[in-house]
């Protein structure tokens, strides 16, 4: 067949077959009463397949071409100057954290036994970079039914050793940046704002509309299957700080001073003559070491997926919105029963899913059991309250290496009582439909 072709025609005629394939195959199937309806799923046509073939026949396989198109395209997006795609959404939150333990950071890095704000109501991966490094994560509650830190319990948590804040906005709902940014201002501490459920959201700061992200000192994403936009595996780091992308690339790339990227040398044009630690004079720049670093690079592959979906980003972004207005406005007749989520003031989110919150009497295990039966996923509020997981029995017994403030009341609660349903960009208003008829029905069933 291709005898006759020179390789860019060959290249081509393959990714034309390839469209012609994921239009026939992968094309989304209508949905009928009974079938299940996820929380969340992919959304690709025959763009991200094209460009998923086109990175393999290349066989570059590591960071390439591709990664360097998204970088500058999810940069260019969010409106910051740095972007670093790596392989996860966690390997985001390591990197972020990581990132202050530098000693470029001088007085102002963090150190084994510093504090960082935080909340137990969410991700594990927000805080075990903490945990793992020997920084005491503390607790604060949350607020229902934004989900999101309770910034009046803010002064209380603070010390002489808190040195950052580290946080999600929970399911796209941006935490209140307006008070965390003049309260780490007061106190000089950092602000990471762990952005994996929020990509998309938007929030109103000093007057002006910013994406959530990217007002704190660094913002993370990921492009987990189920998030606002996929590569598979895959996540970014974001800064508009120099330095804090500098360190953030030296610990991605093994912890390396050499800024090339693979298969480039020498951009600095100062690879043999300089002088680094106890090295000998010369020694080579691509094998100076700044930090203890990973390898936390994506191939080439994931970036080429990305490409395509930040095309459909704003179309997902306002899909995810309008299946939330959706489902708030036929789930009214439901308030008597169970809470229903509220966007912070000032912001615009971008909602990764729907919180329900069961009034006093209202069994949650059986609402959710009700949606399962019949076909509708739901998801409980991720660990509901960390410190309560198994992975903290050994801290919890002795009584060290995190802080509460106050009695993470709220934060029970969220364990014992609420559970999310989806709102993503595949779903369409007959499904929407139904997971508000279902969920009515439940109530009933759960009183």
């Amino acid at each position: 067949m291709f005898e006759n072709m020179t390789e860019e025609e060959a290249r081509r005629h393959i990714l034309e077959e390839v469209g012609v394939y994921c239009d026939k195959f992968h094309g989304q199937k209508s949905w009928k009463e009974g079938d299940r309806i996820s929380y969340a799923s992919r959304v690709y046509d025959h763009r991200e397949m094209m460009n998923l073939v086109d990175s393999s026949l290349e066989f570059w396989l590591t960071s390439g071409r591709y990664t360097e198109k998204f970088e500058e395209e999810f940069a260019s997006y969010l409106k910051i100057h740095h972007c670093s795609l790596v392989n996860s959404g966690s390997s985001a939150n390591l990197l972020a954290f990581m990132a202050l333990t530098s000693p470029l950071l001088e007085e102002r890095r963090i150190l084994p036994g510093d504090e960082v704000i935080t909340v137990a109501a969410g991700f594990p991966t927000t805080v075990a970079p903490m945990i793992q490094y020997g920084a005491i994560p503390v607790f604060v509650d949350v607020t229902i039914p934004q989900y999101n830190i309770d910034v009046t319990q803010l002064e209380a948590a603070v010390t002489e050793k808190t040195k950052a804040v580290m946080l999600a906005h929970t399911l796209g709902n941006p935490f209140n940046l307006q008070e965390l940014k003049s309260f780490c201002a007061r106190h000089e501490l950092w602000l990471i704002e762990d952005n994996c459920d929020a990509l998309g959201s938007e929030y109103k700061i000093d007057g002006s509309w910013k994406f959530t992200g990217t007002i704190g000192d660094i913002g993370t994403s990921s492009f987990y299957p189920p998030h606002h936009m996929t590569m598979g595996e895959g996540g970014a780091v974001y800064t508009d700080n120099p330095l804090l992308h500098k360190i953030v690339r030296s610990l991605r790339d093994w912890g390396r001073e050499c800024i090339c990227p693979s298969g480039r040398d020498n951009l600095c044009g100062h690879r043999f003559d300089k002088q680094y630690g106890e090295l000998p004079l010369g020694y080579d720049h691509k094998y100076v070491y700044s930090h203890f670093g990973y390898n936390l690079k994506a191939t080439d592959m994931q970036a080429a997926i990305g490409c395509a979906q930040i095309e459909k980003l704003d179309e997902f972004t306002k899909l995810r919105r309008e299946h939330f207005n959706f489902l708030n406005e036929r789930l009214q007749g439901a308030k008597g029963y169970l809470i229903l989520p509220e966007a912070e003031p000032n912001s615009n989110p971008s909602w990764f899913g729907f919180p329900l919150t069961c009034r006093e009497g209202i069994e949650k295990n059986k609402i959710v059991s009700h949606l399962e039966a019949k076909g509708v996923q739901t998801r409980m509020l991720f660990a509901g309250n960390l410190t309560k997981q198994p992975c903290f029995d050994a801290m919890r017994k002795k009584g060290e290496g995190y802080r509460v403030v106050g009695d993470l009341r709220n934060t029970d609660r969220i364990m014992n009582e609420t559970f999310w349903i989806g709102v993503y960009p595949g779903m369409n208003e007959e499904m929407l439909a139904y997971m508000a008829d279902i969920a009515l029905e439940a109530v009933e069933n759960g009183k």
